[in-house]
C-alpha cells in the first residue's frame, strides 16, 4: 500500500510509491459542497515522467516475453480486487464527483468496469484480436503485436469505466501487451490512486513487471505535450475536452506518435412529425430522462434535437420545457464544468439561439446549473452552423426547428462528426421515405446510428463503436469501447517473412492458429477450430 514521507499523496513509478518531484500541488473538489477536499496531490515535474517512461520501456520488453495467460491472469485478478473493494471505491468516487453511490457508481459503473477487464482478459487469452494471417505460398505470416508503453488520460465523468487505470483504454492497452502510464483526471485523483494500489497488487500476483502500471496525477501542460511525443511511448489514449485533446494531438503528430482521442459530440436526435403524432409524450419522457441523466455529463448526451416545424413539434417542445422546469437540478462534476456550461449557453444565445428555460449563472453552494433548453430556427442554424454546435456539456440541449425536410437535410449536411445520431420515426412505416433520406445523410456523420432510442447508453459489446468522425474522435476508424476491436489501437502490425517455424512468436505458431484465415495457393481458407 502507499506510503510517503510528506502529507502529499505519492505517485507510483517503477513499482514503488514515492514522493513526486514537484513544485506545486492541487486538491480535488467536493462538488456537493463546492469546496476543496482534504487530500493534496502533486503536479509532477518532467523528472517523474522521464523515470516512468524509462520504467515502462523496460516493462514493455518484459511483457513481450510473457505468455498471454499471465496478462489475462492480471486482468482477471484486478477485476476481482475491484469488486472486493467496491465500497471504498464508491465512497472515494462519490466524494470527488458527486455521482450517485447507487445505482450509478455501485450498481452500474463499477460492475461495467470489472466486466470489461474480464472481457479484455478473454480477448488477450484467445488472441484472435491480433488477426494472425498466413500466406503459405509466399512464406509470410503477419499479426498485430504490442506497440510499447501507452499513456492514458482519463475523463472527469466516468471515474471507474473510463478511468486511466481501470477503464476501457487501460484494459485494451494491457490486453494488447503494453504497460500503462495513467495520468489521473484532476477531478478524481484519490479514486485513481486506489485503483493503482489494486492494480499493483494484481500485477505482482500475476508475475507482471512492477512498472506494468504507473500513476502520475498531473503535469504542466508543456510536460503533457512532451510526454505524448516521447520516443519511448508507443501511443496515447485520451478522453476529455476538445481544446486540450487537440493540443496533445498536435504534439503527438509532430513526433509521429499515435494518439486516440475522444473529444466532443452534440449527438443529434432527429424526430419526424409522424413519430411525434404517434407517441410524442413517450419520446419526451425518453429525451428528458436521457438529457438529464447524470446531469447530462455523458459524451453521448443528446445535445441537439432536429425537428420539423408544425403543431406536433410545438407541443413536444412545450412538454420538454415543462419537464425541465419541474425536474430537480443535479450536481455537476466540478466548478470547471459548471462554468464551462454557463459559458457555452451564453455563446449559443449570442449565436442566435433562444433561451426557453434555465440559463443564468452556476450555483455557489454546490456545483450545479439550471436545466437549460434552447431553440433555434433552421435558417439561423444554416447561417452559423459551426457556432451553434458548440458543445454544452451538462444538463442542456438545443431544439433545432427546420421549415421542411429539405432544410432538415441541409442542416444534417452541416453537422460535424458525432459519436451518435438517432432517428425517431413512425412505427407504421408511414414516413419510411423520409427516414431513408434522413438516415442516408446522417450515417456518414456519426459512429453509431440509432433508431427509436436515445444515445446515452454505451453497451460493452464486441459490436459497439464508441467513436466517429472528427471532432467526435481523432480517427473515425477506431472505437474506444468494444472488445476486441478497441485493442487494435495499441498494437502494430508485424510481418514475418521466411522466418523458421520455431522462431515465430507464439501467436503465429501453427498449434495456436485454430480458426485463423490462411492464404493458401491464392485462396482464403479458415483452419479448423
Amino acid at each position: 500500500m502507499s506510503t510517503t514521507s510528506s502529507a502529499l499523496r505519492p505517485i507510483l513509478v517503477a513499482g514503488q510509491w514515492r514522493d513526486a518531484v514537484h513544485q506545486t500541488t492541487f486538491h480535488a473538489t467536493d462538488p456537493n459542497q463546492n469546496r476543496p477536499l482534504e487530500a493534496t496531490f502533486p503536479v509532477s515535474e518532467w523528472a517523474d515522467c522521464d523515470e516512468a517512461l524509462d520504467a515502462a520501456a523496460g516493462a514493455a520488453r518484459e511483457l513481450r516475453r510473457l505468455p498471454r495467460s499471465s496478462i489475462a491472469a492480471f486482468l482477471n485478478g484486478y477485476a476481482d480486487r475491484i469488486d472486493a473493494a467496491k465500497e471504498t471505491l464508491v465512497e472515494a468516487a462519490f466524494a470527488e464527483t458527486g455521482l450517485a453511490r447507487s445505482p450509478r457508481l455501485a450498481d452500474v459503473e463499477l460492475p461495467r468496469t470489472s466486466n470489461q477487464l474480464r472481457a479484455a482478459a478473454v480477448a488477450c487469452l484467445r488472441g484472435d484480436w491480433a488477426h494472425a494471417t498466413i500466406d503459405t505460398q509466399a512464406g509470410i505470416r503477419s499479426v498485430y503485436e504490442s506497440l510499447g508503453p501507452v499513456c492514458v488520460f482519463g475523463p472527469n465523468n466516468f471515474p471507474f469505466a473510463f478511468n486511466s487505470l481501470s477503464g476501457g483504454d487501460f484494459a485494451a492497452a494491457i490486453a494488447a501487451g503494453n504497460p500503462v502510464i495513467g495520468k489521473a483526471n484532476s477531478s478524481h485523483p484519490e479514486t485513481t490512486r486506489r485503483f493503482a494500489e489494486l492494480a499493483l497488487e494484481a500485477a505482482d500476483e500475476a508475475g507482471l513487471p512492477p512498472a506494468t502500471v504507473q500513476l502520475i496525477y498531473r503535469t504542466r501542460h508543456a510536460d503533457g505535450e512532451r510526454l505524448v511525443s516521447d520516443p519511448r511511448l508507443g501511443a496515447t489514449g485520451y478522453t476529455g475536452s476538445r481544446s486540450a485533446g487537440l493540443t496533445l494531438k498536435a504534439a503527438a503528430d509532430r513526433a509521429g506518435k499515435p494518439i486516440y482521442l475522444e473529444l466532443s459530440s452534440v449527438n443529434p436526435v432527429v424526430i419526424t412529425p409522424a413519430a411525434l403524432e404517434q407517441r410524442g409524450e413517450e419520446i419526451a419522457d425518453e429525451f428528458v430522462t436521457s438529457v438529464l441523466m447524470g446531469t447530462g455529463q455523458f459524451c453521448t448526451n443528446p445535445g441537439m434535437v432536429m425537428l420539423l416545424a408544425g403543431e406536433p413539434t410545438e407541443r413536444f417542445i412545450t412538454t420538454v420545457k415543462q419537464r425541465f422546469e419541474s425536474a430537480g437540478t443535479g450536481t455537476l462534476l466540478s466548478p470547471a464544468v459548471s462554468n464551462s456550461l454557463s459559458k457555452s449557453v451564453k455563446l449559443l444565445c449570442e449565436y442566435g439561439a433562444e433561451l426557453l428555460t434555465g440559463g443564468g449563472e452556476p450555483a455557489v453552494d454546490r456545483c450545479s446549473y439550471a436545466n437549460t433548453l434552447l431553440r433555434v430556427e433552421g435558417d439561423t442554424f444554416l447561417k452559423r452552423a459551426a457556432d451553434l454546435q458548440t458543445e454544452a456539456f451538462g444538463n442542456a440541449s438545443l431544439m433545432l426547428v427546420c421549415e421542411d425536410l429539405s432544410q432538415l437535410i441541409a442542416a444534417i449536411g452541416c453537422l460535424e462528426g458525432n459519436l451518435t445520431g438517432c432517428v425517431y420515426s413512425s412505427t407504421d412505416g408511414s414516413d419510411e421515405e423520409a427516414y431513408r433520406r434522413i438516415a442516408f445523410e446522417l450515417a456518414p456523420k456519426v459512429g453509431r446510428l440509432l433508431n427509436e432510442k436515445m444515445p446515452t447508453g454505451v453497451a460493452v459489446s464486441p459490436a459497439m463503436n464508441h467513436g466517429g468522425p472528427f471532432p467526435a474522435t481523432g480517427h473515425p476508424g477506431f472505437t474506444a469501447v468494444g472488445i476486441p476491436a478497441s485493442l487494435i489501437r495499441f498494437a502494430k502490425l508485424t510481418s514475418y517473412d521466411n522466418v523458421r517455424a520455431e522462431r515465430l512468436p507464439q501467436s503465429l505458431q501453427d498449434e495456436n492458429l485454430n480458426g485463423t484465415w490462411r492464404f493458401i495457393d491464392g485462396q482464403w481458407t479458415q483452419s479448423a477450430v
